[in-house]
């Protein structure tokens, strides 16, 4: 696997853990004492945790699922090229 294929994958991977992340915030509001786990891609051990505020799930919902559609469209200029090279070597 090439580095830019692994690297769009884990971006993936990244983008899907926020959005799970957020609805799992979501879905704990009703808990007034629940604290707001996030993840943070320079400090995934110790996230802040916050007060959950449903805007900033929102917002945090929609900019994972534009990460998501850019590391998909990643993935998929390079498997493109990746054909287009074969074929010019076949």
């Amino acid at each position: 696997m090439t580095v830019a294929l692994s690297t769009a994958l884990s971006g993936i991977s990244s983008a899907n853990e926020r959005l799970r992340a957020s609805a799992s915030n979501i879905a704990n509001m009703a808990a007034s004492n629940q604290a707001r786990p996030s993840v943070e891609p320079t400090n995934v051990d110790k996230a802040p945790e916050r007060e959950i505020n449903p805007a900033n799930e929102v917002v945090e919902q929609q900019a994972a699922a534009y990460a998501f559609v850019a590391n998909m469209k990643v993935l998929q200029t390079q498997l493109n090229t990746t054909g287009a090279l074969l074929d010019i070597k076949a």
